[in-house]
């Protein structure tokens, strides 16, 4: 069978979907392609939009199984999708989450909403807020899904474990003089990565492949540090996608980075506000600040963005892609993409030097910020540019 991961509500989700399918985010360990592909022991491809497919390229077969992108998979819906024939579909409250179809697939098998009503739990990503505040509960699943019937690495002595002792380490994982307190979740320590002694970890915790907890770093659960990233100073109920550095001193809590971001030192964001109201963020589908339904929520990044030293993020920021912002005080709480400043202005940053600056942290990481990636940043920066103005 081939399965194909649609994006569905895409929009809603900028602007951490502007440089990649709604699939490719990472909510628990993996992201949720990653999930599909391991429990259903086969490869996807994606259903997004055009300026995506050339680096997500759609495959088509005589018969397709349709996969809601933003739907996390477990046991009883997989099970429930695969026993779909061709012109079925199976929905939950309205939500469509799959569908069998025969011939090309295209958007047109998206639009409808009745169908097979399932009747387990589906845990499923609609709003950026959705990735931290639903992640604990994804990063449990992760956990199992990752670590049932495999022993994992030792645990060096020289370590502090609270709890049930419910800590995975892949191989060449590190860890010296830390304290995991695994009662209120799992810890994962992916292949390759290391947390630097003196750190304080409370689960449930992920850090993926290649990542880095920098000395004396306190996270509180649920959290994950995706791949070939690097934290420290204080962390609280976060996600980071991968390929970010949060290296420093500074306060990141209920908040989402996307790749390539950097905060610099002594960044600070605020996920509560003082009144204790309930927090206002931007919404592109919507194309105004809409509630959210929490109390606390913190900073949400686009790729490529960066703050400098000292900056301050308000309550329920939203910074596009390929942002750069620094200065003293506040600035706004929607930033959109392609902008250079901080509380006392911005201008547009020139989308040539924003490439560059891409091209070098790319290269960084022995990756290439080759046509592909050009072409959708390109796209991006011409998608934004009426916020600009």
């Amino acid at each position: 069978m081939n399965y194909i991961l649609f994006d569905l509500e895409r929009e809603r989700l900028l602007p951490l979907t502007f440089t990649r399918p709604v699939a490719e985010l990472r909510i628990g360990i993996l992201t949720i392609r990653e999930k599909w592909e391991k429990m259903l022991a086969a490869e996807t491809s994606t259903l997004t939009v055009d300026y995506l497919q050339t680096k997500f390229p759609l495959v088509q077969e005589q018969e397709n199984l349709l996969i809601n992108g933003g739907v996390c998979p477990n046991n009883q819906l997989v099970d429930a999708i695969l026993k779909l024939n061709v012109g079925e579909q199976l929905v939950k409250n309205g939500l469509l989450l799959a569908a069998k179809v025969s011939g090309n697939a295209s958007a047109d098998h998206l639009n409808e909403s009745a169908g097979i009503e399932f009747e387990g739990d589906v845990l499923s990503v609609r709003d950026p807020w959705d990735i931290f505040s639903k992640n604990g509960e994804a990063l449990t699943q992760d956990f199992e899904l990752l670590t049932s019937g495999r022993k994992s690495m030792p645990l060096s002595n020289s370590n502090t474990v609270i709890g049930n002792g419910k800590i995975f380490l892949e191989e060449g994982a590190k860890a010296e003089a830390c304290i995991f307190n695994t009662t209120s979740g799992p810890i994962y320590l992916g292949k390759d990565s290391e947390v630097m002694e003196g750190s304080v970890i409370r689960g449930p915790f992920a850090l993926c492949e290649g990542s880095q907890v920098k000395l004396s770093t306190k996270i509180y659960g649920p959290t994950t540090v995706g791949p070939h990233s690097k934290v420290g100073g204080e962390v609280n109920n976060s996600v980071i996608i991968g390929y970010s550095n949060k290296g420093h001193d500074g306060f990141l809590g209920n908040s989402v980075l996307g790749e390539w971001c950097n905060l610099g030192a002594d960044t600070n964001n605020s996920n509560l506000k003082n009144n204790y109201d309930q927090v206002r963020v931007w919404n592109y589908a919507e194309q105004r600040f809409a509630k959210t339904g929490l109390q606390f929520c913190g900073l949400i990044m686009g790729d490529h963005s960066k703050s400098g030293i000292n900056t301050m993020f308000n309550t329920g920021t939203v910074v596009g892609v390929s942002s750069n912002v620094f200065g003293s005080g506040f600035p706004r709480t929607f930033i959109p993409s392609f902008q250079w400043g901080g509380a006392s202005g911005f201008v547009e940053y020139d989308k040539q030097k924003a490439f560059a600056t891409a091209e070098r942290v790319m290269s960084r990481r022995g990756l290439s910020f080759d046509d592909t990636e050009k072409a959708i940043l390109s796209t991006v920066y011409d998608l934004t540019k009426s916020y600009r103005n």
